[in-house]
């Protein structure tokens, strides 16, 4: 791989963490790591969750 599409990778991953692409995977590590009771949120109810609490509770964002 040369250096210019190592380049390009890491800034789209970069990008996607800006955006909250990654959200879910973050999710999925403290559920995990912090021994929550229950059952873990399909990626659908997850988004649908993080949508509903940011249209309830507006904070600075861009849009």
């Amino acid at each position: 791989m040369n250096a210019l599409t190592k380049g390009l990778r890491g800034f789209a991953a970069y990008m996607g963490s800006l955006m909250g692409a990654d959200a879910y995977r973050k999710y999925l590590e403290h559920f995990d790591s912090s021994g929550h009771a229950g059952p873990v949120m399909t990626e659908r109810e997850f988004w649908r969750d993080r949508m509903d609490r940011q249209d309830s509770n507006p904070q600075g964002r861009c849009c």
